[in-house]
């Protein structure tokens, strides 16, 4: 088995990152089409109370993806581990153990969405026109939990292994398969926002199957015979360990989306579908700098362990620059043409006009997040895990969501959209603070507990 490495401690840092950020890219973004083609096509087939159900239902979709990204992300880190320490045995237990973890989470998700979905419902305050599509959406979607966790699981193990190719391919083909299931279930058989649901894990299923038929036509570590989807117990505590900072954060920022979502209900179903639509352009527009966020962690942590500072430091600076790039062009579009991003959807005038004030005043966090996400690549390639969390939720806590309350009341649609910029910034300055102390250049992005076993 070949093992595949890849040397950013040397070199140009703006070819490298680039490079390296890429596949990133590419399949952050076909994974953002995912809920965005659902709501394109039942804005398309449906009302105002439709794209309401797949804004409510896909972002608490969102929140669990995100309670399990990090516990996939700690497999992946430990994959790679003994994959540079050549111990094929170890990766193969841990694989085992990741399917059987990431099933047994499943099956707990499911059984928890479905019959939990009405009460959650009602703590969102979903709109009394929307509660049956979103019941609908989110019943089946909960579903196909188990399907998206298995297929997250193959493209960590993947990952972990220097291969960034075949996820992409294999989220290709469930992204194709899922643009046409949406317009076969809602265009055709009319469906609505339940059919997207259906599409969407259909899709998932389908990829998840041919990326195990994949693997086993290969000389493949794991040998997917049914004794060896074994738990182990140290494996499992390991990887839980590894990624239980990164989960916890995704999974609190999540909740207060939720939270800042059920004060918009309160306006009515039309604010609600225009910050759906204007979150879905939103997820867009950050996905270069969330790209990068991930190559600046593996480049800067590299860079800490061979001792360079200030090269790491470097690779921050680039990245946002490069992110800035990135963000510029959306930031751009949406002042001088919101409607556009609004007609995407093909959105009726009320909701158009509700949406214009919120995304104008959201977009300014499109350039802040650009010093955010790369920053919080920064310190987590350092090992400052820690202190990433803590700052990611002081500001959406103690800024953002009160600010969502006070702003709201006073400035109504365009106060709900400023609050995120401003968290931002209170987000930047505490980084910048940390970064001048220096206390980054003390972590080491290795410990023994994440060290591979002997």
């Amino acid at each position: 088995m070949q093992i595949a490495a890849r040397d950013l401690t040397k070199g140009s840092i703006y070819q490298s990152l680039l490079l390296f950020a890429a596949p990133f890219l590419l399949a952050n973004f076909i994974q953002a089409l995912y809920g965005t083609v659902d709501m394109i096509v039942v804005g398309w087939f449906t009302d105002a109370a439709g794209i309401t159900a797949v804004s409510i239902g896909s972002q608490i979709m969102v929140l669990v993806n995100s309670m399990v990204t990090g516990i996939t992300m700690g497999g992946t880190i430990l994959i790679a581990q003994y994959m540079g320490a050549g111990q094929e045995h170890e990766i193969s237990r841990t694989i085992g153990t990741m399917f059987t973890l990431f099933f047994l989470i499943g099956l707990a998700l499911t059984v928890l969405l479905f019959g939990g979905a009405s009460p959650l419902l009602i703590a969102l305050q979903t709109p009394a026109e929307a509660f049956p599509d979103t019941m609908a959406y989110t019943r089946i979607a909960a579903c196909g939990v188990i399907f998206t966790l298995l297929y997250n699981g193959v493209s960590a193990i993947l990952r972990g292994m220097g291969d960034s190719v075949r996820p992409l391919l294999f989220i290709s083909v469930a992204c194709v398969c899922n643009v046409l299931l949406d317009l076969l279930f809602v265009g055709v058989f009319h469906w609505g926002p339940g059919g997207a649901a259906a599409a969407t894990i259909l899709s998932q299923a389908l990829s998840m199957v041919l990326s195990i038929l994949y693997l086993r036509r290969r000389d493949f570590v794991f040998d997917f015979k049914l004794q060896s989807f074994r738990l182990s117990g140290s494996k499992a505590r390991k990887i839980i360990h590894l990624g239980l900072p990164i989960s916890l954060q995704s999974t609190m920022v999540d909740i207060s989306f939720l939270i800042i979502a059920a004060v918009v209900n309160t306006f009515g179903v039309t604010a609600a579908a225009a910050v759906g639509i204007a979150e879905k352009f939103n997820s867009f527009a950050m996905l270069p700098a969330s790209a990068l966020s991930g190559a600046i962690a593996s480049m800067v942590g590299q860079n800490i362990g061979s001792g360079q500072p200030e090269r790491a430091r470097k690779v921050l600076r680039i990245g946002i620059v490069f992110s800035l790039i990135g963000a510029l062009g959306f930031f751009l579009w949406v002042q001088l043409s919101p409607e556009s991003v609004m007609l995407l959807f093909k959105a009726d005038r009320e909701v158009i006009e509700a949406g214009l004030d919120y995304i104008r005043a959201f977009s300014f966090d499109f350039l802040l997040v650009a010093f955010v996400f790369c920053m919080n690549g920064f310190y987590n390639g350092c090992g400052c895990t820690v202190f990433s969390m803590v700052n990611g939720l002081l500001a959406t806590f103690l800024v953002r969501i009160p600010l969502v309350f006070l702003l709201g009341n006073m400035l109504g649609m365009f106060g709900v959209g400023l609050a995120a910029p401003l968290a931002s910034f209170a987000s930047i300055v505490l980084g910048y603070w940390y970064l001048f102390t220096g206390r980054w250049k003390q972590q080491g992005l290795i410990s023994p507990e994440a060290a591979p076993a002997a």
